[in-house]
């Protein structure tokens, strides 16, 4: 009991990814995560609202791109695919949609195993791989029997490089990847800022990193500092703004900057 192909799942300890699932209404979540995302609900009450305008924001990038022909998505440090997922989203509309999910955490891993389920025209793949060592990521062998990287791809690195620190080279990291990818590509990205968040509230990287020793690594980064992920690229209007702004659905429940803490934005490689 407790245990998937072989893992772990620690079911008793709490797990960012399924805290994470639990702000959406997800499923893959138990008692020891919904406890700690109580405690952390506590500390800082716009979470919830934080983690479901991400999510939100993912899924209006994915249909913005997947209506305008993409039909190939690397989505690193992607979770638990709570649905609706991205391969869901993107299939919906392209069904024929390639997808691969990428994540360092054999625990996140064996989840998304076991909910993942594409369309029979299209694949969905999820790898184990770190942002971290990108040329390892690039040339894992689930990624490239179902994703050509001589066609554009659609990378999306939402919520993930706040917890790259400058020392491990974030901008560094994203500039390889960018290179690798083929013109007319799209970069896709969420990442937390403190510049919305009153001062004596905590950290949004700190609480957006909850689990053990993740603090440590946690850099919220401000928009000029965001914005430098996509030189070169060419962005999508609205650009760099506060997540909730990215072109939001007509209907939408409005969410303000500092609930959302956080920045997106899409660009296009010339």
């Amino acid at each position: 009991m407790g245990r998937y192909d072989g893992v772990d799942l620690r079911l008793t300890v709490p797990h960012p990814a399924r805290m994470y699932d639990y702000f959406l209404g997800g499923f893959t979540n138990f008692a020891a995560d919904r406890e700690a995302a109580g405690h952390a609900l506590a500390v800082a009450p716009w979470l919830r609202t934080g983690a479901r305008a991400n999510r939100s924001f993912m899924h209006r990038s994915t249909r913005v791109l997947a209506e305008a022909g993409f039909d190939q998505f690397l989505d690193i440090g992607t979770g638990i695919p709570t649905s609706p997922s991205l391969h869901e989203t993107a299939q919906r509309i392209r069904p024929e949609a390639r997808v691969v999910y990428a994540d360092n955490d054999p625990i996140v891993l064996s989840h998304a195993q076991a909910l993942l389920t594409g369309t029979p025209g299209g694949r969905t793949a999820y790898v184990e791989a770190d942002v971290t060592d990108p040329v390892h990521l690039l040339a894992t062998p689930g990624l490239r029997e179902t994703i050509d990287l001589a066609r554009p791809v659609a990378l999306s690195l939402n919520a993930l490089l706040h917890v790259v620190p400058d020392e491990l080279g974030a901008h560094r990291l994203v500039e390889h990847l960018k290179s690798a990818l083929a013109p007319g590509s799209a970069l896709v990205m969420t990442h937390v800022t403190a510049e919305f968040a009153p001062e004596s509230a905590p950290g949004p990287a700190r609480v957006h990193s909850a689990g053990p020793g993740a603090d440590a690594a946690a850099r919220a980064r401000t928009r000029p500092e965001i914005a430098r992920f996509f030189d070169g690229w060419t962005l999508l209007d609205p650009g760099v703004v506060p997540t909730p702004r990215w072109r939001p659905s007509p209907g939408e429940t409005p969410v303000a900057p500092a609930e959302a803490s956080a920045y997106a934005a899409v660009a296009v490689k010339p």
